[in-house]
């Protein structure tokens, strides 16, 4: 494995705390599987007692949980970096899916791995911790705009987050991110329907806040559209301070 497969990870954490060169060596040398999954792929699937973790590497990903009916709600994206289910690892069973916005690329690491940091890297084990509990303020974050944010508060809040997270990695710069997620997609993170959707993007977008084309989000004024939709940074830690 060459050693920067896991630097969206490492730079996860040093936009958070300082990494010593032997914790970089020990990430950089955990023994992955890589795949390759597609559009509505499921990388994680409900009810399952996975044996691994899963590191996203290239893409975007989805929290998905599932109605009878068939429709679902797509509970957080998951970005370059980030350890979609690492609190498999503790929980055993899955009560939710991930899955796959587009092509995506991951890695997972063994449990065993996991617990092998636990046991001899205790700022390490903080870290990984530090990751879940991000993942909870992302949680909280949402929950705050689909119950008090209007629909085009609520997009303009995401594509705020979403810049924010890319490009503290170096994924997004200049304003622009890639976004190749359907409206549909879209549907189902803010929990509106389609032709709510599509509507509210053509208002952002008369509004000159930002410009998506299908594939590409490009924001005119980030300070006026962090304005707009209330956006503030600080439930992403991104405070570099030791842990």
């Amino acid at each position: 494995m060459e050693p920067s497969s896991l630097k969206p990870l490492i730079d996860f954490f040093e936009v958070r705390d300082n990494l010593s060169d032997a914790e970089r060596q020990i990430l950089s040398s955990l023994p992955l599987r890589r795949h390759v999954f597609q559009r509505n792929e499921e990388m994680v699937r409900a009810h399952t007692q996975p044996r691994e973790s899963c590191i996203v590497l290239k893409g975007l990903a989805a929290r998905a949980v599932y109605m009878q009916n068939g429709a679902r709600q797509l509970t957080a994206v998951h970005v370059p970096g980030d350890f979609v289910d690492l609190h498999a690892f503790l929980l055993k069973v899955m009560d939710h899916s991930v899955v796959a916005l587009g092509e995506c690329e991951v890695a997972f690491v063994p449990h065993e791995q996991l617990m092998r940091i636990s046991q001899e890297q205790p700022h390490l084990t903080r870290l990984f911790w530090m990751s879940t509990v991000i993942d909870a303020a992302i949680h909280r974050a949402w929950l705050a705009s689909i119950g008090r944010r209007s629909p085009e508060q609520h997009i303009a809040h995401l594509f705020c987050e979403l810049y924010t997270r890319l490009e503290t990695i170096g994924f997004a710069r200049g304003m622009t991110f890639g976004f190749p997620v359907t409206q549909s997609e879209v549907a189902d993170m803010l929990g509106l329907s389609l032709v709510h959707v599509n509507r509210t993007i053509q208002q952002l977008r008369s509004k000159y806040f930002v410009n998506w084309d299908g594939t590409t989000v490009h924001i005119k004024d980030f300070d006026r559209l962090a304005e707009f939709s209330e956006f503030d940074p600080s439930y992403l830690s991104l405070i570099k301070i030791p842990r």
